[in-house]
């Protein structure tokens, strides 16, 4: 009777071999019911912050077309100017060379 009443209600007995199956089972059952609890206390989006985040998107897009734009400008500015001074050059070239390296004005030194 003594060892009755030393015995505790919530002791269980060891099991000394387990289904390798039953333990697979087991684990897996664990691993989904973890992945519920987690799906479970995820926050859903607010409203605001899926609007923030389309306006972000909206805003990028028009940063960079504005940047392509700007680069498309700047490129075909650079080509006129090339082609500004490279028309320059010739008329003065023409100027000062005709033909055959006779100058068409000929500048007296200053110093002489």
């Amino acid at each position: 009777m003594e060892k009755a009443l030393l015995r505790k209600h919530y002791a269980y007995s060891k099991i000394d071999e387990e289904d390798p199956e039953e333990i697979k089972h087991r684990q897996a059952q664990f691993l989904i019911q973890k992945i519920l609890l987690q799906a479970d206390n995820r926050r859903k989006p607010s409203f605001l912050r899926i609007r923030m985040c389309k306006l972000k998107v909206r805003i990028g897009r028009r940063l960079r077309k504005l940047r392509k734009s700007m680069l498309l400008g700047i490129s075909v500015a650079r080509v006129r100017l090339y082609k500004q001074v490279i028309s320059r050059m010739k008329t003065w070239r023409r100027l000062f060379h005709r033909g055959r390296g006779e100058p068409l004005v000929s500048l007296a030194p200053i110093f002489a």
